[in-house]
């Protein structure tokens, strides 16, 4: 699950209401000049533009053909209250316009990707159980937690908000899906074998094969470039008393994500080994375009939870390189498929409030 509202309030990131659906194009607005927006120790970033300027904005994933992305907000001036999906032009931003929404405004969404046709997308709701947002916990017994919401499902829907298809019915959590770039399959976070695990499946929602199979929370995962491997973030508890405690939470529903770790596996699930060992949470990966490295949020380095930083780290655990230096959030980096651009999500810029906003920056290795 990949949360954006409840990580900034307690500086670590998720999001949810009925809202009404938009019929308003995107736009272009003036934004600040690009490189004030780069500190200067951020070599990679060419440029950096700011994208949106509200709310809590995240998980920005690119079309196929790199022309679109599709995004989840909650900035309640566009008439939401809890994440809902966004659609925009790659070259558009939006401080005075609303972009179009394409979910269906009722209950709460997340983990939006696009279809290799470029015309649909999938994600996954929970407004099969209620059209309302589901209440979000945001601590329990002074820990920190994410809400695993058993109403969310995965649906295909077309870039006009209509559902076309349901791709799961299993009872529990199925969410966080992203497509391989092949455009074969998918893989997603489901609870249908009582634990938190990683399945495959084919984009029409056939042949599901789970890949993971040890107790904790597996998610947040993507495929490789050339869709051969995935990459994913776990809290796979050891001790006892950290077992007990993860069973204890996931039976209300809830996990608790503070200490995660990157693992990475063959796309069968094969050869799987842990990919880091910082400590505090390791999480929102994503593979360079050449394959050989992965650009990830981390508060490794951060004594109190914060900041989140992104980080890059070589398949084989070497080389870890800071690559953003910001004092508060930064996190959900994304590349297109042609590899020039990263879009992720910061706070950056936002005056001092809670806002985190996307950018998208032009990379240079």
């Amino acid at each position: 699950m990949k949360i954006v509202h409840l990580f900034v309030v307690v500086l670590i990131l998720m999001s949810c209401k009925n809202g009404t659906k938009s019929t308003l194009p995107a736009s272009v607005d003036n934004v600040a000049a690009a490189n004030s927006l780069i500190y200067p120790e951020e070599s990679h970033f060419k440029s950096l533009r700011q994208v949106t300027f509200g709310g809590d904005n995240a998980e920005a994933y690119w079309s196929f053909d790199d022309q679109q992305l599709v995004f989840q907000s909650n900035n309640k001036a566009w008439n939401v209250s809890c994440d809902q999906m966004f659609l925009m032009q790659a070259d558009a931003s939006f401080k005075t316009q609303m972009p179009p929404m394409i979910s269906t405004g009722k209950g709460r969404t997340t983990c939006a990707y696009f279809l290799p046709d470029n015309k649909h997308i999938i994600y996954a709701s929970s407004h099969l159980v209620d059209d309302n947002c589901p209440e979000v916990p945001l601590r329990k017994n002074g820990k920190y937690i994410w809400p695993v919401y058993d109403s969310f499902d995965i649906f295909v829907a077309d870039l006009q908000g209509n559902i076309v298809q349901q791709l799961t019915n299993e009872k529990g959590y199925d969410a966080e899906p992203t497509v391989s770039p092949k455009g074969d399959k998918i893989v997603f976070t489901s609870t249908r074998s009582g634990d938190l695990e990683l399945y495959t499946m084919n984009i029409d929602g056939s042949d599901v094969q789970q890949i993971t199979d040890e107790l904790g929370y597996d998610g947040g995962a993507f495929f490789s470039p050339d869709g051969s491997k995935i990459i994913f973030r776990s809290s796979r508890p050891k001790t006892p008393e950290a077992i007990k405690a993860y069973k204890d939470l996931l039976a209300e529903g809830l996990v608790e994500p503070t200490e995660m770790e990157l693992y990475i596996c063959n796309a069968d699930g094969s050869e799987l080994r842990q990919l880091t060992d910082l400590g505090n949470a390791n999480w929102s990966p994503f593979f360079h375009p050449s394959g050989e490295k992965i650009l990830f949020s981390s508060n490794f380095e951060a004594e109190r939870g914060f900041p989140f930083n992104l980080y890059l780290i070589d398949i084989d655990g070497k080389n870890l390189e800071r690559v953003t230096h910001g004092e508060t959030f930064d996190a959900f980096p994304v590349f297109s498929n042609d590899g020039k651009k990263l879009a992720f999500s910061s706070n950056r810029n936002n005056g001092g409030g809670r806002d985190t906003n996307l950018f998208i920056a032009e990379w240079q290795d």
